[in-house]
Parts: structure tokens; C-alpha cells; sequence
């Protein structure tokens, strides 16, 4: 037995036969033309085939991932029109009186040796797509086939897999597929994921040609693959799996249907998660979108703090494999229990109540404007709305928008887009944000409440304290008048609230809480599916 690593893009067990994809671009040859007026020409005719096979490909991926996902096929589209990519080919065509198929492939590689070598690691993906585009141009003028077509169900392995290829693969016969190379922030990993194709990426050149038609069990959860695993990894592999079926097919059971109260109540169901590696399991489980993403993620364990940049591209990323949902991000929450060294937070004691989240942005206002322009930039790709956590007042919402102002403004000062209608909320957490709700609830677009500090500030039970666990009241009569009294302020004043703490997930007062006129209810993923069939069962 052969243990391979990579990296998950989508998590599932697949069984089955190893099947190596081999492209059918040949070698390039280089040859004399006689005349290349002619030749243009007749890289402009492959030039519009490619383009009309990208728009077929992206009417076939709009129906099945959605608009956002399938939104890389249009850009190749547009690639195949940029006019120092063409300016490129016919300037070595003319120039060298070459054949338009070594013109293209020179122009590819000169291209895709420039974007490799950029510092941004979302230009550096835009390589693949130069590769990818190119590789169809010189297919069309040799008159090949991309031949992907499969015959039985196989796990597809490759050098790495274009997002055209990708959504030409018949899901119903591709069990799963693994690559050598590949990024989790590449296009084909956001389509693999809304396609729900278990996969995993980056193994590396350990993924050898021998190991083709070979026995193979891939660990979508793990990013494992076993080839030719033994008994005793077979039967504890079958038993994921088993347990794994058992799950999809309550999901199957649920998947598309509403979260619908049998009296006609409608209710969202979102996720919450803490990184980027769980939007799987949010897709997989039919949310209706992330009510709680945490970005302490990108702060935490690093050496230094995350740049605009570096945030950017994740948060776009999140935003577009989502493809159109909802996707709710928390500002940076960081202190009491989060802690990064390079923050230099002071020692407190008791920091629960002290130096944290949007105290922390609103005295550190670079950290806090850096975090919002991210965020902004992204919300051009999406469905992005932002919220923002440890409210205590009205003014701490005021200078939250200058700030925002402020970052509009730099925005549109050098040309950067984002949605104009982004949705902003605040996290009602604290006593004096829900007393006051009604005041706040004239200042932004929704409300979350925050149940887990909500008990911990109203009751004065640290959750953090073992000792303290006989005491912790999760269901006290005083939590829920503030979550009523924040509820009734919210919809007075024309606002959605929702509930983000782990009380949302809690079965045993989700009915109480539909009758206090709760709009949202945000859970980790595993939940999403269980919550629904007791919101469908309620009265």
C-alpha cells in the first residue's frame, strides 16, 4: 500500500480505479508560412471557435454552479480578446512567418512565465488560465480533441485539471479526481467544490503514471489517497463511507426544500465557519449561506499582521465559491481567548471585558481600514455583507461608518469597484446592545445576535471556567427577553435579525425562537440539515 498527501479540496470517500487524463495537445511543430496575412487569418477563425466553445461551456456551468462560478469562462472569453495576448501571436507570426500554432505557444509561454513570477498570488492563478486558454486556441488550429470523455466510473488523476475541463467531465462517472499541482484558491477547486466532486490536490510528482488502473481510496476529508490499500484501511475506509452515505442521504432527503414551518413561516439557515477549508462542508449541507465567518483565521498564527492584499484574495474567494449566497464577515474579533503575539495586547485581568474585537479596530484604525478595504474590494465579487462584533453604543456605530466612508472614498479615488448596497450588521452580544437595540437598529441593515457572550456578559459566568459550569444558565428567562426585546426593535425599525451563537443550533428552543419572530438562524454545517427538518415539523 502507497499513502499519498495533498491537500482536500472537497471532502467524501471515493472507491474505485485510478484513471490518469491525457490531454491531447501533441508536441508543436515550427514551420515556414508563405503567407502570413493567411495565417492570421486562420488564427482569427480558431481564435472565434474557442470563443464559441467557452460559451457554450459557460451556459452549461451556469445552469450547474452557478453564475460567480461559472464567471471564469466568460474571462476566458475576454483573455481571448486582450490585445496584447493577440498583438503578441501576430506580431511572431508576421515577423517570423511562422505557423499561428508556435506563435500561440511561444506568446503562452512568455505569458505564463510573467504571471508566475508575480508576487500576488491571485495573478500567479491566472497562469493556469493563460495555459488553459491557449492550449484550446492551438487544439482548434490542429484540429484535435480534448478527449475527456469516460466510459465507467473512475478516479480521475492529472498534471492538474483547467476550469474548462473541469465542467466537461460527467459527474455521474467520476467518482473523484487528484492532482499533482493545483491551488485551494484556483477556479477548478471553487467548481470542484459546487460540483460536489470529492478531490484533492498538490500531491506532488509522488502521484506517479505507474499507479494508473490501479485500486485507489481517496480521503477527501483527510486529503489521503491509498493506493492499493490494505484489508484493514479498506474495511475502515468502507465504514466512513457508509457512515458518509447515511449523512448524503438525509441531505438528498432535504437538499432544495424550504425552511418552511408547516403553518407557512419561513426561516434562513446559514453556516457558520472558521475558515476557508469549510465552505465543503457549507455547499455539501445546503446552506443557505454563511451567517458567521470569523476572520481571526487570517490573523492568528502568523508573525505578522495580514496584508490588504493577502486578505483580499481570500475573501474573495469565499465570496465567489459561494456563487451568489449569502456570505456574512465578522470584522477581526481578536483578545480575551484569541491572542497573536504581534498584537502586543496588554496582560488584563479580566480580558473578556477588556482590549478586544472592535476596540482593538477602532483605536488601531490602520488595522481596521486595511480589514475594510479587503473587504470592500471583495464585495465586487459577491454576496458580501460585513458586520461588525462587541457593539456597546451608538457612536461606536458612527465612527464605524466614517471609517467607511473613508475607505469608500480611497476606494473610488483610484478606480476599484464594490457593491454599493453592501449590507452592514452589528452582533448584539452585550446587555447594553440589546437594551438599546432600537437605536441601533436605525443604523445598520440587520442584527446577530451573539448568544454565547450574550449569556456569559448577562449572567456573569465566565464559559471559559470549568468551575463555573454548574452555574452556566444558558437558558435563563433574562437571555431570552433580550433576545425577544432585540427582535421586536429589529422589525419596527424594517431590519432583519438573525442568531449566530450556539443556541441557534440548539433543537430544543428553535420553535421558541420562530415565535420571537427570528429571521435567521446561523449553525455550523453539520446542523444546517437537522435544523431544517425540525423547522419543517413545527407548527
Amino acid at each position: 500500500m502507497v499513502v499519498l498527501q495533498g491537500k482536500s479540496v472537497f471532502g467524501g470517500i471515493a472507491v474505485g480505479k485510478l484513471l490518469f487524463l491525457k490531454k491531447a495537445t501533441g508536441q508543436i511543430k515550427r514551420y515556414k508560412v508563405d503567407t502570413p496575412d493567411a495565417e492570421i487569418e486562420r488564427f482569427e477563425q480558431a481564435k472565434q471557435i474557442a470563443i464559441s466553445q467557452l460559451e457554450e461551456l459557460y451556459q452549461k456551468a451556469l445552469a450547474e454552479v452557478g453564475e460567480a462560478n461559472a464567471m471564469i469562462l466568460q474571462v476566458h472569453q475576454m483573455m481571448l480578446e486582450d490585445l496584447d495576448y493577440l498583438d503578441s501571436i501576430k506580431n511572431i507570426i508576421t515577423t517570423q512567418g511562422v505557423n499561428a500554432e508556435y506563435a500561440v505557444g511561444v506568446t503562452a509561454d512568455n505569458f505564463v512565465q510573467i504571471f508566475s513570477s508575480m508576487e500576488d498570488e491571485y495573478m500567479r492563478e491566472r497562469a493556469a488560465d493563460i495555459k488553459d486558454i491557449s492550449e484550446r486556441l492551438i487544439r482548434t488550429l490542429q484540429k484535435e480533441e480534448n478527449n475527456i470523455e469516460i466510459t465507467e466510473p473512475v478516479i480521475i488523476a492529472a498534471e492538474d485539471l483547467a476550469p474548462s475541463e473541469t465542467v466537461q467531465l460527467d459527474k455521474s462517472k467520476i467518482l473523484s479526481f487528484v492532482t499533482r499541482k493545483g491551488s485551494v484558491n484556483s477556479h477548478t477547486a471553487i467548481l470542484a467544490r459546487t460540483m460536489n466532486i470529492p478531490a484533492i490536490i498538490g500531491i506532488g510528482d509522488e502521484l506517479l503514471d505507474d499507479f494508473n488502473c490501479k485500486s485507489v481510496i481517496i480521503d477527501g476529508f483527510t486529503g489521503t489517497v491509498y493506493i492499493e490499500p490494505d484489508e484493514k484501511t479498506t474495511d475502515e475506509m468502507l465504514r466512513k463511507k457508509r457512515k458518509d452515505d447515511e449523512r448524503k442521504t438525509l441531505l438528498l432527503e432535504l437538499k432544495g426544500k424550504e425552511n418552511i414551518t408547516k403553518s407557512g413561516r419561513k426561516i434562513k439557515l446559514y453556516a457558520n465557519i472558521g475558515d476557508p477549508s469549510d465552505i465543503g462542508a457549507v455547499l455539501n449541507n445546503d446552506a443557505g449561506g454563511i451567517g458567521l465567518l470569523r476572520s481571526e483565521f487570517l490573523y492568528m498564527d502568523k508573525q505578522t499582521f495580514p496584508t490588504e492584499e493577502e486578505q483580499f484574495i481570500v475573501y474573495r474567494y469565499i465570496v465567489e465559491s459561494m456563487a451568489g449566497k449569502k456570505v456574512i464577515i465578522r470584522t477581526l474579533d481578536i483578545g480575551a481567548d484569541k491572542q497573536a503575539d504581534y498584537f502586543q495586547l496588554p496582560e488584563e485581568e479580566n480580558p473578556a471585558m477588556g482590549y478586544r474585537a472592535i476596540r482593538i479596530c477602532l483605536t488601531q484604525k490602520d488595522i481596521f481600514k486595511t480589514q475594510l478595504r479587503a473587504l470592500f474590494r471583495a464585495s465586487a465579487y459577491g454576496n458580501l455583507s460585513i458586520m461588525f462584533p462587541m457593539i456597546i453604543s451608538v457612536e461606536e456605530v458612527h465612527e464605524i461608518k466614517e471609517i467607511i466612508e473613508e475607505v469608500k472614498n480611497e476606494l473610488k479615488e483610484v478606480g476599484i469597484d464594490y457593491d454599493q448596497n453592501l449590507e452592514l450588521g452589528i452582533m448584539i452580544e452585550t446587555p447594553a446592545a440589546a437594551m438599546i437595540s432600537d437605536l441601533l437598529a436605525k443604523e445598520v441593515d440587520f442584527f446577530s445576535i451573539g448568544t454565547n457572550d450574550l449569556t456569559q456578559y448577562t449572567t456573569a459566568i465566565d464559559r471559559q471556567n470549568p468551575k463555573l459550569e454548574k452555574f452556566y444558565h444558558p437558558y435563563h428567562p433574562a437571555i431570552f427577553r433580550l433576545i425577544e426585546m432585540t427582535a421586536e426593535n429589529a422589525h419596527k425599525n424594517g431590519i432583519w435579525v438573525g442568531i449566530c451563537g450556539e443556541l441557534a443550533a440548539d433543537l430544543s428552543v428553535t420553535e421558541r425562537f420562530l415565535q420571537m419572530g427570528i429571521d435567521e438562524l446561523s449553525v455550523s454545517p453539520g446542523m444546517v440539515l437537522e435544523l431544517r427538518k425540525k423547522v419543517r415539523e413545527i407548527e
